[in-house]
């Protein structure tokens, strides 16, 4: 599959699937870029001054809906700061059985604006929590169990504050991100979940 994501089963649609994107919108209003932030051209923006200690300000350094594969530990190195003293990390991963049955493989598929939400949802945590940084990426398309489908890094100075906004982004995410799932079972049948 490419990195535009089938929707639904239709045609393939852009739906913020940016491999190395920081967020869809991240260039709007920026002449100079022609419309395209660096890190979409596989170039992260530079990291923000850390010469001098003391609290980093809250930044969303990655949130992405992507068909690529999910490396949490790339997420990971991605929120370290000097002044965080921890960094909390969460994989989601496909797995083998739901409810007694057995899961032979997961198809997530987004809304259009899935990209934009994620986005938001993570501004939204990082402002309201003591962190130094939040990443976030959600997979869409066809998953095989025990691959990685939803990945989340905070670092916070404490760990206190890393594990709580940690469980407020999965819980977010999972609340409010339009992306669902269509579960395929050893016997053949399939099952739609968490669809309006």
């Amino acid at each position: 599959m490419t990195a535009a994501g089938r929707i639904a089963g239709g045609p393939a649609a852009r739906i913020g699937t940016y491999p190395r994107a920081m967020s869809p919108d991240a260039t709007a209003g920026r002449p100079e870029t022609g419309g395209r932030h660096p890190a979409l051209d596989g170039e992260l923006a530079p990291p923000p001054d850390r010469s001098r200690p003391g609290p980093a300000p809250r930044e969303v350094v990655w949130a992405v809906v992507t068909t690529d594969p999910l490396d949490t530990a790339d997420l990971a190195r991605r929120v370290e700061r000097p002044a965080a003293g921890a960094v909390v990390t969460f994989s989601g991963l496909v797995r083998d059985h739901d409810h007694g049955r057995a899961v032979q493989r997961i198809e997530y598929v987004a809304h259009p604006s899935a990209a934009e939400v994620i986005a938001r949802v993570a501004a939204d945590v990082a402002g309201r929590s003591e962190v130094d940084a939040v990443a976030v990426a959600h997979r869409i398309g066809d998953l095989a169990v025990g691959e990685n489908a939803f990945a989340v890094a905070v670092s916070a100075a404490h760990r206190a504050e890393a594990f709580a906004a940690a469980a407020l982004l999965v819980d977010e995410v999972k609340a409010r991100l339009p992306v669902w799932k269509r579960q395929v079972f050893a016997d053949g049948t399939d099952e739609w979940v968490a669809c309006p």
